[in-house]
C-alpha cells in the first residue's frame, strides 16, 4: 500500500508541474502578443515580467530548502518548490487574460 501511495504523491507532482508549465506558456503567449501590440497589456509590463522573477525563484527555492531540511519526501520538496511558481503564474495568467485582445 506504502508503494502505491508513493506512486499517487508522484503523478500529483507531475500535475502539478504540467500545470505550471501550461499556466506559464499562457503567460508567455499574453505577454509576446502584447509586445506585438495583439493584446491589451499595460506598458509596465515588461518591467515587471522581468521584476517578479528574483522574488518568486527566491521564494520557491527557500520553500523547496526548507521542505528538504525538515527531511520531507521528494515529492513534498518537489511540491514546496512548485507552489509559490504555481501561484505567481496562476495570477499572471487570470490578469492579462482579463485584458483581452488589442483592437
Amino acid at each position: 500500500m506504502n508503494m502505491f501511495n508513493d506512486v499517487l504523491a508522484w503523478q500529483r507532482s507531475m500535475v502539478k508541474i504540467g500545470s505550471l508549465v501550461a499556466e506559464s506558456q499562457q503567460v508567455i503567449a499574453y505577454r509576446v502578443l502584447g509586445m506585438a501590440g495583439m493584446w491589451s497589456v499595460e506598458p509596465s509590463e515588461n518591467a515587471r515580467m522581468v521584476n517578479e522573477k528574483g522574488p518568486a525563484f527566491l521564494q520557491s527555492w527557500w520553500s523547496a530548502s526548507r521542505a528538504a531540511m525538515n527531511g520531507d519526501a521528494p515529492e513534498r520538496v518537489l511540491d514546496a518548490w512548485t507552489v509559490p511558481l504555481e501561484r505567481k503564474a496562476r495570477s499572471n495568467r487570470k490578469r492579462l487574460a482579463r485584458r483581452g485582445p488589442n483592437l
